[in-house]
């Protein structure tokens, strides 16, 4: 007998898996907008001191405690948000899982309360996704009209003086790019069907994130790349900074999916940290052996997925102790990409650095258990 589901809607009472910024972070923005006394850019929810406070964390004056939301350099936060507050646009550069899209989403939030004006890149991506497309029955029955027109997220951040998002812009066509052109530079959006345009009002920006590692990437033109103000976004400088995003990371994740806290869990994230990053940077820790780097990036985002994953199978399969075992084979999957070339590189790791720490025998262990 066929089931018949109705669709729940958060006004139902439903919980989301992954709450938007704004929502996740309600009680942070709300505190910041009632202590934040500084001036304020057209539309913007908080001052650009207060949007870098969300970003970056602090305690303010009434004791409200902010979360850090990006753990790096604070220039780089600054320029950032003052990029937003003039006239240009702001592309967020960096190697996969440097936290592009994590920064961008919660710098929408902060500036204009809605993170969800968003542009998502991918190789089929059609110009409609960034000007407008139309609803073709209204089309049909009434011919062309404002009507049957509809709005881009960017169209409706235009009008409505928002931040919009463009994810992943140099995985879009390189013709689709360069529809940003005009928005970019002139702040308009034609309409030629309807001879009308629609102006940017003040408030509005773009945000777009890319990266250059990833293959089928479209370089972005002379011309686009112009309107633009880059910000590069590093991987984390030391491992104790690194050590510290995955652990908040992993604390927020593992509480939205209800899962207990690992006891003694920070001794597996240091050693995943250790391991990503001495296969990064080709060299251990110690710089007294030189590596072989894997095809991989091992991000610190993957690190994160990594030590996530490991709790689940803590909490689901063992005693709820984040132990070696329940993390070699997401290590494994994560460095070994390609399976000839990867795989060879990682047994050497194990063989010549791994095994030679004493205070990594069960590690060595789990991890030669998985590779067999």
């Amino acid at each position: 007998m066929p089931v018949s589901v109705e669709p729940t809607s958060q006004t139902d009472g439903a919980e989301a898996l992954r709450p938007h910024a704004e929502d996740a972070f309600a009680g942070e923005l709300v505190a910041l907008a009632a202590q934040d006394d500084r001036p304020r850019p057209a539309r913007w929810k908080l001052s650009p001191w207060a949007v870098a406070t969300y970003l970056l964390g602090g305690t303010l004056p009434d004791g409200t405690v902010i979360s850090p939301k990006y753990v790096g350099p604070r220039r780089i936060v600054e320029v950032a948000v003052t990029t937003l507050a003039t006239d240009r646009a702001l592309l967020l550069l960096g190697v996969p899982g440097t936290a592009k899209t994590w920064v961008s989403e919660h710098l929408a939030a902060a500036v204009s309360g809605d993170s969800t004006l968003l542009v998502q890149g991918t190789a089929g991506t059609p110009e409609e996704a960034i000007r407008y497309g139309w609803n073709y029955a209204r089309l049909l029955a009434h011919g062309p009209s404002r009507d049957a027109l509809v709005p881009s997220p960017v169209m409706r951040a235009m009008a409505d003086g928002m931040t919009a998002r463009v994810e992943e812009l140099t995985r879009i066509p390189a013709d689709v790019q360069d529809t940003l052109i005009t928005i970019l530079s002139e702040k308009t959006l034609p309409i030629p069907e309807l001879g009308q345009e629609v102006q940017a009002v003040r408030g509005f920006n773009l945000i777009a994130t890319a990266n250059d590692r990833d293959r089928g990437v479209n370089d972005l033109s002379s011309a686009l790349r112009r309107r633009f103000n880059t910000v590069v976004l590093p991987l984390p400088e030391s491992p104790e900074a690194e050590v510290d995003i995955v652990s908040r990371r992993v604390d927020q994740i593992g509480r939205s999916l209800d899962l207990p806290a690992a006891p003694d869990g920070l001794d597996e994230i240091r050693r995943v940290v250790t391991v990503f990053r001495e296969l990064r940077d080709g060299v251990t820790a110690d710089g007294r052996t030189k590596l072989k780097s894997p095809s991989g990036t091992l991000s610190t985002a993957e690190a994160i997925s990594v030590v996530t994953n490991g709790l689940a199978l803590a909490a689901h399969f063992g005693d709820g102790v984040l132990r070696p075992s329940d993390v070699a084979a997401g290590i494994l999957g994560a460095v070994v990409r390609d399976p000839a070339a990867d795989r060879v590189i990682w047994q050497e790791y194990l063989e010549t650095v791994v095994r030679e720490r004493d205070d990594w025998k069960d590690f060595y262990r789990a991890c030669r258990e998985v590779s067999v």
